[in-house]
């Protein structure tokens, strides 16, 4: 069953992209650029925040890193798996195919407007680490402040882009949905450090995508997401 965060996600970008459409006009330049930077500073911080969770000890009051040498593989090699699969690639194909089915075959724009804005609220690790909690824990407060994050981002987006950007609603519904069910399932066998290395590397993720919306860097962050499953099975080694 699909969790209550991704239906919460879901909506929060629909509604931001209605907003958009009929009230983005009255925003100025200014406005969604200023919009745009606080939602990107927001989601550095909740990156740096998850991330020197997972990397900082304190033993005896001195403070520790670790995980260098994880952190180092997971990205690395998850990054080569996602270029060689070329995920984003298949983002801008459904783009094309949903230009088509929606009758917005004459939007030059409507592609790029959904594969940016898909690839911003659904790939993110946000959106990963908020579904395995909603379906392992039952927690979705990750994805009730994504929602919020989403809503935000998506009206500013829709406004400066075009209604592509609503249809974004689609892959985090699916994406969030299936991630949620299989995270139930696997309840039984998912570990406390399975969780700790997902959320460290999940974390790593979310700052990449905070860094994309702050200075419109071009991290091909859907390419890393194997680095998640990477650490996910990492944690399965003896160590």
């Amino acid at each position: 069953m699909i969790g209550l965060g991704t239906i919460i996600n879901t909506v929060g970008i629909v509604i931001g992209g209605l907003s958009g459409m009929f009230f983005g006009k009255l925003l100025k330049d200014r406005h969604q650029d200023s919009l745009k930077m606080a939602c990107g500073i927001s989601v550095l911080f909740i990156g740096i925040a998850g991330t020197m969770e997972g990397m900082l000890t304190i033993n005896s009051g001195v403070i520790r890193s670790g995980q260098a040498m994880l952190i180092t593989l997971c990205l690395a090699l998850g990054t080569l798996i996602g270029e060689i699969v070329n995920i984003e690639h298949s983002f801008e194909k459904l783009g094309e195919w949903l230009k088509h089915k929606t009758g917005n075959s004459k939007d030059n724009e409507f592609v790029n407007a959904f594969v940016t804005a898909s690839l911003t609220v659904c790939v993110g690790a946000m959106a990963i680490v908020g579904a395995i909690q909603d379906g392992i824990t039952g927690n979705w407060s990750i994805l009730a402040t994504k929602a919020i994050l989403d809503l935000i981002i998506i009206l500013v987006m829709t406004s400066s882009l075009g209604k592509g950007c609503i249809f974004s609603a689609i892959p985090v519904l699916i994406f969030e949905g299936m991630i949620t069910i299989l995270a139930s399932l696997l309840k039984p066998i998912m570990t406390d450090l399975a969780m700790n290395y997902l959320s460290l590397i999940g974390s790593i993720l979310i700052f990449c995508v905070g860094i994309n919306l702050v200075w419109d860097k071009k991290i091909k962050v859907a390419n890393m997401l194997p680095a998640i499953i990477l650490a996910v099975i990492a944690a399965f080694f003896p160590k």
